[in-house]
């Protein structure tokens, strides 16, 4: 298994920093780490790679509206 150091955290460029926002780690092997913007201390939900590409696939296709 590999690991990271710690994941590095991003929050989306459509972002307006109002702190109503999610922040995805991207560099953990075989894990999609989400957590809210505003509690970085809190719980983190984790997804499959693949569970997450389908939803960011939606997302953008206008699919989950």
């Amino acid at each position: 298994m590999t690991t990271t150091e710690s994941p590095r955290w991003s929050t989306s460029s459509y972002s307006n920093n109002g702190g109503t926002c999610v922040e995805v780690a991207l560099n953990v092997p075989g894990a999609v780490p989400v957590r809210d913007s505003k509690d970085r201390s809190g719980p983190a939900l984790s997804f499959t790679p693949d569970a997450w590409a389908a939803f960011v696939t939606a997302v953008r296709g206008g699919d989950l509206g």
